[in-house]
């Protein structure tokens, strides 16, 4: 059977049957290698999927490790602070001390200075620190001027020797030595 048309064109039912057939055959291989290629795709898509969670899970890791290390180095600069405060309190305890020992040192001296008559107690308040520096150079030397009662000697096993005569103080006079001039 033919099948005649206007343009001249003999198209036999055999040959439609195959060409239909023919379309239809081409249409499925379309479709199934689009099918394919997308599970292909779909596939590729998950295994990457995976990886990127594998990735995500590793940098999640190593990111906890840096915050514990972030919260560690904190709490180590934490307990330098209180360290270093702590260590500021007792600096500041030990000045006080000092400050107390040398004002009980200095109220000593005083109490000595108004004790001795050779020492003029009321220009001695009036000293600027150099001055008073140079009064300490005459307190040494009227120490070693006018010695203290000597203490015994401790031996070598520990007991002291009580033989020793402690020296004879001189004889004060009104006159100052020549030698040693009086604080002014």
């Amino acid at each position: 059977m033919a099948i005649e048309r206007k343009g001249g064109i003999i198209v036999d039912s055999g040959q439609l049957i195959g060409i239909i057939i023919g379309i239809v055959v081409v249409i499925a291989i379309v479709v199934v290698v689009t099918m394919v290629s997308r599970k292909r795709k779909v596939e590729a898509n998950r295994n990457k999927a995976v990886e990127m969670r594998e990735q995500a899970k590793t940098e999640e890791i190593g990111a906890r490790e840096r915050e514990a290390k972030a919260a560690r180095a904190e709490a180590d600069a934490k307990q330098a602070e209180v360290e270093a405060e702590r260590l500021r309190e007792e600096a500041r305890e030990r000045q006080r001390e000092a400050e107390h020992v040398r004002a009980g040192a200095q109220e000593q001296l005083r109490k000595a200075d108004e004790l001795d008559p050779d020492v003029v107690t009321t220009e001695r308040d009036t000293q600027t620190p150099r001055e008073a520096a140079g009064s300490e150079e005459l307190r040494r030397d009227r120490g070693d001027r006018n010695p203290g009662p000597a203490a015994p000697a401790p031996n070598a096993d520990g007991s002291q020797e009580s033989h020793q005569q402690a020296p004879t103080e001189p004889a004060r006079t009104d006159k100052p030595r020549e030698d040693n001039p009086r604080n002014l």
